[in-house]
């Protein structure tokens, strides 16, 4: 399971991080178009996130493997983009160091509860799920940095969004440490 197709979607978005990040350095390219490309190259690779997961399921190819590349690739991802924005003064640096803390904070977690057999009380919730939506959509309007369909002022909304996604990356960060707490009080006697 390696290299079957979801896995491949999820290989994609590893491997496009430099590509979107490239974008935005490319010498001789205006910057909108850089905006525009770069964006475009996000929503596209972030998407392969929800497709690489409905594809496993439905071909029946879900793996350890492919379980453990998911998460690794969005954070990669997420934070390449996070640190460009810091880079290009569109984003906050507090709010990339609480996002980025906590996503390592929180696979430190996860990976010290698979150790103990307790990774069940550490999984995905719906408040994870939600921050990681907010975030995406907040990165995809500070890379285009422009106003959308001529009323949508990206830079604005982007703004507001990425820090309600902070909020919500502190709110998921308790959630899960709160879960976990009893089986590392638990283990740790």
């Amino acid at each position: 399971m390696f290299f079957n197709l979801p896995t491949s979607l999820t290989w994609a978005r590893i491997v496009s991080i430099p590509l979107i990040v490239a974008v935005f350095y490319w010498p001789g390219l205006e910057q909108s178009t850089q905006n525009l490309v770069g964006t475009v190259l996000f929503v596209l690779f972030a998407l392969t996130d929800w497709a690489d997961g409905w594809l496993a399921r439905r071909l029946n190819q879900t793996s350890a493997f492919g379980a453990f590349l998911d998460p690794v690739a969005d954070k990669f991802l997420v934070c390449a983009c996070l640190l460009v924005l810091v880079q290009l003064d569109r984003a906050d640096v507090f709010v990339a160091l609480i996002i980025i803390g906590r996503e390592i904070a929180i696979s430190a977690l996860r990976e010290w509860m698979a150790t103990i057999g307790a990774v069940r009380s550490v999984a995905v919730h719906v408040v994870g799920k939600l921050k990681t939506a907010v975030q995406m959509v907040a990165i995809a309007f500070l890379l285009y940095d422009a106003t959308l369909l001529g009323v949508i002022d990206t830079r604005l909304w982007g703004t507001v969004l990425i820090w309600i996604s902070a909020v919500l990356t502190v709110w998921s960060m308790i959630y899960y440490l709160q879960k976990a707490l009893p089986e590392i009080r638990a283990k740790s006697r």
